[in-house]
């Protein structure tokens, strides 16, 4: 299903959907009170949901619509603006599954090739995930059984861990959040990295978020910047993070380098990186998220003795990141989003989690 105000834009991307073979548009709203209405009455598998509209804008409309068909995968689409990515990543945390900004004219909108290819490769990962899942979608909770079968595992730390290291993508808000939480005060013993894939304003949204929901310091780290124990540091829409030696310190390394895997920011720089800087005292976590980013990086951390978590399938809202980690053999453990904050305490506080 398509909710957006502009009926350009609404056959559009019906036209889009209908030539990719995989989809079919069961019901078109151009307001979120219709929208509201037309799930209640086709219960779509996804539906693809403008913030800006009228009567109920996006992000009024979408509790409604998770109550009215709970089986529905929403996926946000917004132009970048401010106000739109602090409204996105609260929809996120009420269940959206992603955001995927619009170009900033209608016109290039027409003729964005690459905003076509983000769009339906987004919903591609949705609708295998869906299928893996059920229409249930992923399991959050702390129960969450561990998946993947048999795989290549190595003792899962050397030394008790420095820095966290954190990629993540699709459905990731939610999760990182929740898992940083979850780690409480062994946060303050901690340097944390996180690389999240969105694009610039909301990744700074995304750290305004976590300081104000978790009290606790994070923002956009500088070039150059000295790392501090007990921040946590967002990389920048739209940049790579990574870390850097100088005069004995840590230091954040934030650059305009060609995209890795056609991500920037990629957690395959920050692994690198960190692999060569940090050696064993960094701890790798790959997260939801959908492509393969991170398994490179991944490899490179495990050669030097740094353990790799990834998160498991039934937990993640799309399964492609942390799942090329497990295939590539490149995983320590593999943990429920419920499990991996305590085994992270466990490691800090000195101990091997169970």
């Amino acid at each position: 299903m398509i909710a957006d105000d502009s009926v350009v834009v609404r056959g559009l991307f019906a036209r889009w959907l209908g030539e990719s073979g995989r989809f079919h548009v069961v019901g078109v709203a151009g307001d979120g009170e219709a929208a509201v209405e037309c799930a209640g009455r086709h219960h779509p598998d996804i539906m693809v949901l403008d913030l800006d509209m009228p009567i109920l804008d996006g992000a009024e409309a979408l509790p409604q619509i998770v109550r009215q068909s709970p089986g529905t995968a929403v996926l946000l689409t917004t132009t970048l603006t401010e106000r739109n990515a602090q409204l996105a990543l609260q929809c996120m945390s009420r269940g959206a599954v992603d955001v995927l900004p619009k170009p900033d004219r209608r016109s290039s909108l027409t003729l964005s090739l690459d905003f076509r290819s983000e769009l339906l490769d987004k919903l591609g990962s949705i609708a295998q995930s869906r299928q893996r899942h059920g229409e249930a979608g992923p399991d959050l909770g702390p129960g969450a059984a561990p998946q993947g079968g048999v795989v290549d595992l190595r003792p899962l730390i050397s030394v008790m861990p420095r820095y966290l290291l954190i990629g993540a993508s699709t459905g990731g808000p939610r999760a990182v959040a929740r898992m940083l939480a979850d780690l409480g005060d062994a946060l303050a013993s901690l340097t944390t990295l996180v690389v999240q894939h969105m694009p610039p304003l909301f990744t700074a949204s995304f750290a305004d978020q976590i300081a104000a929901q978790l009290g606790i310091p994070a923002r956009e780290p500088y070039d150059g910047e000295r790392l501090a124990r007990g921040m946590v540091y967002v990389a920048p829409g739209g940049r790579h993070l990574g870390v850097d030696r100088k005069l004995g310190h840590i230091v954040a390394s934030v650059s305009d380098g060609p995209p890795v895997h056609f991500c920037r920011p990629a957690v395959d720089v920050l692994f690198s990186e960190a692999a060569r800087h940090l050696g064993p005292a960094a701890l790798g976590l790959v997260m939801t998220g959908m492509g393969s980013d991170g398994t490179d990086g991944a490899a490179a951390l495990r050669r030097t003795g740094a353990a790799v978590i990834v998160q498991d399938e039934a937990s993640s809202t799309i399964w492609g990141m942390p799942g090329s980690v497990l295939r590539a053999g490149q995983a320590s453990i593999v943990l429920p989003l419920g499990g991996i904050g305590p085994a992270i305490r466990a490691l800090v506080g000195g101990a091997h989690p169970a």
